[in-house]
């Protein structure tokens, strides 16, 4: 029998984690697939990491992996996925904005043989339309900057189906810089895609900010284009060109004609717009910079302050790939 196993990063969500867990029970039980629920608590500070105790110790197919600080969304699902032992694992938010609803959907494309059951997301309740401006505008700028291989349909979101062997080769990447939406765009495997329509939070507000829509958005595009680098050097060599053509032309006018007037203004705005310019093309290779001095450090992608789980309840046939680790139960 195959096994399923929902991963769901969750911080600050105490309003929401019984509800979600309660869904999650109806939309799946029914499917007859044996399933692990993976909460990841990226280093909440409410009560979120106590009623994730409670559920564990409620119900043997809860698991509860604690970071010990906030790390981000990103590396908390990458961190649910390593942990994850299931023939198929499912990804999403515990929000209620990707609806467990559409849990039998995944699988059963999963059954028809896809490896990716990729979401998209068609319209969200209540959100602005500066956020969904911009998030259209994300979409274009990063498949118009991005590798020919790789192309991130719009609307798209970390909800998603994978098979093992597909969750096995996304463990080979390691950046820190994550942007896992890309990197599983540039797997390949036979991938599909479903619609749905994003409901409003059951609870709480989002954590989304805007700087980290921004940096979300930076390490995206730095992670699969290195056009901006190549941007900012055909820029030089086109205003080199432009300086080299205007320098002729002045050392013409002072030789040949009579009309060579001294032109602060000009040399002004030429110093400010190219002086800008300079700071701008340094500013994109140090974005660059900057990541590969991270990455270089190798520094761990997250450390975890507590696995949650009763271990008295777990299913005989979930074998432990964890087995090894010291089984912390206090919080």
């Amino acid at each position: 029998m195959k096994h399923i196993s929902i991963v769901v990063p969750v911080y600050n969500e105490q309003e929401n984690v019984r509800f979600f867990y309660q869904k999650i029970r109806k939309y799946t039980e029914p499917t007859g697939y044996p399933f692990e629920l993976i909460f990841v608590d990226d280093g909440s500070t409410d009560a979120t990491a106590q009623l994730l105790e409670q559920l564990t110790h409620q119900d043997g197919r809860v698991r509860a992996v604690l970071l010990a600080r906030n790390f981000g969304h990103q590396v908390a699902l990458t961190c649910g996925m390593d942990y994850a032992q299931g023939d198929a694992v499912i990804t999403m938010d515990g929000d209620m904005q990707h609806p467990p609803e559409m849990l039998p959907v995944l699988l059963r494309k999963w059954e028809e043989g896809f490896d990716v059951v990729q979401t998209i997301r068609l319209d969200t309740e209540g959100v602005s339309w500066f956020k969904q401006s911009t998030s259209r505008t994300f979409y274009r700028l990063i498949n118009a900057l991005a590798n020919t291989n790789t192309h991130i349909v719009e609307g798209g979101s970390d909800f998603r189906l994978m098979d093992k062997k597909v969750v096995a080769t996304f463990q080979c990447f390691k950046e820190r810089a994550r942007f896992i939406r890309g990197i599983i765009s540039d797997l390949g495997y036979r991938q599909t895609y479903v619609e749905f329509v994003a409901a409003p939070r059951h609870a709480g507000k989002s954590k989304f900010s805007l700087k980290k829509m921004i940096m979300f958005a930076l390490d995206g595009i730095t992670s699969f284009s290195k056009i901006p680098l190549r941007f900012a050097f055909y820029l030089g060599i086109l205003l080199s060109l432009m300086s080299f053509l205007l320098t002729l032309d002045v050392v013409y006018t002072k030789l040949f004609t009579t009309e060579a007037v001294p032109g602060w203004a000009t040399i002004t705005a030429s110093i400010l717009l190219l002086g800008g310019l300079q700071l701008a093309g340094i500013g994109i290779i140090g974005e660059y910079i900057g990541r590969i001095f991270e990455e270089v450090k190798q520094r761990p992608l997250y450390w975890v302050r507590a696995d949650l789980r009763n271990y008295m309840e777990v299913p005989a046939s979930w074998p432990d790939k964890h087995e090894n680790q010291v089984k912390l139960k206090q919080v």
